[in-house]
């Protein structure tokens, strides 16, 4: 299911870091203080790599 604002904005930090996936590859990590933040998983040459887009509300959903 894709995210939306609403869900984003009403989603609260837990006991676990929380990955919200939106599809290919981008999702909102949610640390233990309540952070958001923006990242986005892809593979280059075989190898796994993570990209850091910024926090959220600073980059809307749409942005991202």
């Amino acid at each position: 299911m894709a995210l939306n604002d609403t869900k984003i904005r009403n989603i609260k930090p837990s006991e676990k870091r929380l990955k919200l996936f939106d599809g290919g590859g981008l999702f909102l990590l949610v640390t233990l203080q309540g952070s958001k933040l923006w990242r986005l998983k892809y593979r280059h040459e075989g190898k796994e790599k993570l990209l850091a887009f910024g926090s959220y509300p600073e980059i809307s959903l749409a942005d991202a």
